[in-house]
């Protein structure tokens, strides 16, 4: 028998903290429950630390339950100080309905908008927000919250107690958007249950706390752990940035690079938080890490896994073979935008195009040139021991001479000593 939603979660390492478990637990039993998970557009793409609460809506639709993905075009215009030590800067409504337009297809590439009685919707807050006025919001909303209450909320309490930072009138409204969101969300569609990271707690339950007050029904919210690395570095964080979901701010090589790069001990952590790889699956790749680590098979699974998730198939395929091309593969069919990729992760050495002309240049001046053999005669003595490659593929004759045919996009060449030493000549 498959495993419901909570047990789901539960052996993955998914739920941080969770309303009356139990009576969830019932109702998710029961029958189909609507539920929502909020994205505020503060860029004009998620990135990786959006990802467990994406795949946990999915995880929930396919279970049987109804997701709804809430694009914040009003919630994003304020700024959550939910575990943020500074005031975000405010964006313009310009840059927000541009962040929306960008975020939606992400949005729906994870979700299923077309499968029936539980097919997926995504909203923008800004929809029921913007036509109330102010005053109405304060009667209608606010006076359902007491100062009191608010400030006991721990995303409200830290930044009250740093006295250099402190907290503005706007973000402390926040947590009323955030609830409002809950109550027209229930009200509308039957929505009984909200999810988000761990530091969200207080706004879901002060969005519980007006559905009840209101509507006088009963809701639930669950929380997802945030997720960091062993080493105590920030999830999600590279020397280059945060790593992005388009592929025109983090490529799909260096996105499935990311996650073949995972620490050891993350690894089986992040195949149960970021894949829908199944418990014996996860188990058997974990059997195999921990006899063999070297051989990397948990990392490649998942950085397969989610490649193709938010790439698609054809994407990870040429990732893989961008990633192999620095062990040796072969370098045929590889496009120039993937092969800048890896040139930027090797030393490259400027070529003069008119070496190359006529019948070319000797293929050991090329190697001295890109500082891989220090003399020719090392040279000779390197590639008679077969040592020696030029676009991954073995030089086996001293006397070769290299032209401009043997450029790759008619710009580079890959220079291999052994197996681990490249330089890229560039003219």
């Amino acid at each position: 028998m498959a495993k419901r939603i909570l047990e789901e979660l539960g052996w993955r390492g998914l739920i941080a903290d969770c309303t009356d478990r139990e009576e969830l637990g019932r109702q998710l039993a029961s029958g189909s429950v609507t539920l929502y998970c909020g994205f505020d557009p503060t860029a004009d793409s998620l990135h990786v630390g959006h990802l467990v609460p994406l795949l946990a809506l999915r995880r929930f639709q396919n279970d049987g339950h109804r997701p709804i993905a809430v694009a914040g075009g009003a919630t994003g215009s304020i700024g959550d100080p939910s575990g943020k030590s500074q005031e975000r800067q405010l964006l313009t409504k310009e840059q927000i309905a541009a962040n929306v337009a960008a975020v939606r297809p992400q949005l729906a590439r994870l979700l299923d908008f077309d499968s029936g009685s539980n097919a997926a919707m995504l909203v923008d807050n800004a929809d029921w927000t913007a036509p109330l006025s102010y005053l109405d919001f304060l009667r209608d909303i606010g006076k359902h919250f007491t100062i009191n209450q608010m400030i006991g909320k721990e995303s409200v309490r830290a930044r009250m107690e740093d006295r250099e930072v402190g907290i503005s009138y706007t973000e402390f409204s926040y947590m009323l958007l955030q609830a409002f969101d809950f109550y027209h969300l229930c009200h509308a569609h039957g929505c009984s249950l909200q999810i988000g990271g761990s530091d969200q707690w207080g706004n879901i339950t002060a969005g519980i706390d007006l559905v009840r007050k209101k509507l006088g029904r009963g809701a639930f919210g669950l929380t997802l752990p945030l997720i960091t690395k062993s080493d105590g570095s920030k999830f999600g964080k590279t020397e280059g940035g945060a790593v992005w979901l388009d592929p025109q701010r983090t490529s799909v090589y260096r996105f499935y690079q990311f996650w073949i790069l995972t620490d050891d001990r993350d690894v089986i952590r992040y195949l149960k938080f970021f894949t829908f790889l199944d418990e014996a699956e996860i188990a058997a790749l974990e059997s195999q890490h921990l006899e063999n680590p070297g051989a990397r098979i948990a990392h490649r699974a998942l950085a397969k896994a989610v490649t193709d998730l938010i790439h698609g198939p054809d994407a990870t395929t040429e990732a893989q073979r961008a990633s192999e091309i620095l062990f040796g593969g072969d370098l045929a069919g590889i496009r120039e935008e993937t092969f800048r990729e890896i040139v930027g992760e090797v030393p490259t050495v400027p070529l003069d195009p008119t070496r190359l002309a006529g019948a070319g240049a000797p293929v050991l001046d090329l190697f001295l040139l890109a500082g891989l053999v220090a003399s020719k005669g090392q040279g000779r003595k390197d590639l008679e021991g077969g040592g020696l490659y030029l676009n991954n593929v073995r030089v086996t004759e001293v006397g070769r001479m290299v032209s401009q045919a043997d450029l790759l996009f008619g710009r580079h060449l890959l220079l291999r000593k052994g197996r681990k030493s490249y330089t890229v000549l560039t003219t």
